[in-house]
C-alpha cells in the first residue's frame, strides 16, 4: 500500500471511531441535573406528587410502670404507613399496623404530628380508617386507580416507612394477579397483587401506584423466611379498598349481608365424615334461609344426628367451607336475591334466597 493510501485510510478510521465516540463525549458533558431518561423522570415526577400523601404511623400502648402504680406509661409498639383519603381528615392504613393501640399518631409529610381516632377497622380484609384533625390544606389524597385494569409486567410504585425510615420509594412491576392470601382472622384476602416493589417492615398500609401515580393497592405482607424483603410482596387490590371504606366510615366494620345459618360444626363435620360441601348445623327463625327452606342438622328420637342441607353452591360458586361462603356473600348486598343450591338426603336442591342485613 502507498503512502497516499495509508493516510486515506488512517482518516477514514479516525472519523470512524470519532463517530462512535461522539455520543459518549457528548453524555460526558451533559449536565446530569437537567437529564433524566423517560422512566425516571415519570418516577419522580410521581414521587413529588405522592409523596405528601403518604403519612408514618405510630402505635402507642398504655402501660402501668409498676404492679402498685396509677401511673401510666406510653410504650411504643410499632410503626407503620397510611396514605390521606380525603379532604376531611380520613387516613388509610393495615389494620395490623394499629392492632391492639391505646393511642395512635399520624405524622405528616411537614413532620406535624396529629393523634388519631378509629373510624373503623375490618381485620378481614386488614384494612382501617383513622381519621385526623388537620386543616384541609395540610391533607393530599391520592387519585384512586382501577385494579382492574393492571396486568403483569405494569410498573408500580411503592411509597412507605421501612425500618423507620420515612418517606421511602421503591419501584418495580406487577409479578402476578389475583393472588390469596391470609388475614390475621385466617380469612382469605381474594384478589391480591403480587409485586417485586421492595416492601419492608415499616412498609405496611403504605400506596402502591401505578405509572400515572395512582393508587391500585395497599401494601401489607412479604413472602420472606428471614422476615426481610425477598422480592415478594403483596398488596390488597384499590378495588376492594374502595369498597370497604365506605362501610367503615358509615358502621365502623365491614358489612356483608347474612342467609341465617349457624355453622359453628360445618367444617368440623365436612373433615370428619368428607362430606363435599359446607353442612348447616343450625337456621334461625325468621332468616333469609328458614323463609327459603332450608333446614340444618336434624335429630331423631333416639337422639341421633342427621344431616340437612349442605351448601354446594351460591350462584353458580362453589363452597367448600365457611371461608368462600363469607367471600361469595361480600359480592351482594341485603336485598339482593341468591341461588343456593344444596345435598339433601342425596337429592340436590335449589333455593332462591333473599339476603338480609346482619342485625
Amino acid at each position: 500500500m502507498n503512502l497516499k493510501k495509508s493516510i486515506g485510510v488512517i482518516i477514514i478510521f479516525s472519523w470512524g471511531l470519532l463517530a462512535l465516540l461522539l455520543p459518549a463525549l457528548e453524555a460526558s458533558s451533559a449536565d446530569y441535573r437537567s437529564f433524566q431518561t423517560e422512566d425516571e423522570a415519570n418516577t419522580i415526577e410521581i414521587f413529588k406528587q405522592a409523596s405528601a400523601s403518604v403519612v408514618y404511623v405510630t402505635n402507642t400502648a398504655y402501660s402501668r410502670s409498676g404492679i402498685f402504680s396509677l401511673n401510666l406509661q406510653e410504650i411504643p409498639q410499632g410503626a407503620g404507613t397510611g396514605f390521606v383519603w380525603d379532604k376531611s381528615g380520613l387516613v388509610v392504613t393495615n389494620f395490623h399496623v394499629i392492632q391492639g393501640a391505646s393511642k395512635v399518631t399520624i405524622t405528616l409529610q411537614d413532620q406535624s404530628t396529629w393523634e388519631a381516632t378509629l373510624v373503623g377497622r375490618s381485620p378481614d380484609k386488614d384494612l382501617a380508617l383513622l381519621r385526623i384533625d388537620a386543616p384541609a390544606d395540610k391533607l393530599y389524597p391520592l387519585p384512586l386507580g382501577d385494579s382492574s385494569t393492571l396486568e403483569v409486567g405494569r410498573k408500580v410504585i411503592a411509597i412507605g416507612n421501612p425500618f423507620g425510615l420515612d418517606t421511602t420509594l421503591t419501584v418495580g412491576v406487577v409479578s402476578a394477579l389475583g393472588r390469596e392470601i391470609n388475614s390475621l382472622t385466617n380469612r382469605t384476602i381474594r384478589d391480591v397483587i403480587q409485586t417485586d416493589a421492595a416492601i419492608n417492615p415499616g412498609n405496611s398500609g403504605g400506596p402502591l401506584l401505578n405509572s400515572l401515580g395512582q393508587l391500585v393497592g395497599v401494601n401489607t405482607q412479604i413472602v420472606s423466611p428471614s422476615g426481610a424483603y425477598a422480592g415478594i410482596g403483596f398488596a390488597i387490590p384499590v378495588n376492594t379498598v374502595k369498597k370497604i371504606v365506605p362501610q367503615l366510615l358509615e358502621h365502623g366494620k365491614e358489612v356483608r349481608p347474612v342467609i341465617g345459618v349457624d355453622l359453628s360444626l360445618s367444617e368440623s363435620l365436612s373433615s370428619r365424615y368428607r362430606i363435599n360441601g359446607l353442612p348447616i348445623t343450625r337456621v334461625f327463625d325468621g332468616t333469609p334461609a328458614a323463609n327459603a327452606g332450608l333446614i340444618g342438622l336434624q335429630q331423631n328420637s333416639r337422639g341421633d344426628l342427621f344431616l340437612g342441607d349442605v351448601i354446594l353452591e351460591v350462584e353458580g360458586q362453589p363452597v367448600s367451607n365457611q371461608d368462600d361462603l363469607l367471600n361469595i356473600l361480600e359480592q351482594y348486598r341485603p336485598g339482593d336475591a341468591v341461588k343456593v343450591m344444596t345435598q339433601r338426603n342425596q337429592e340436590t336442591l335449589e333455593f332462591e334466597v333473599v339476603l338480609a342485613a346482619p342485625s
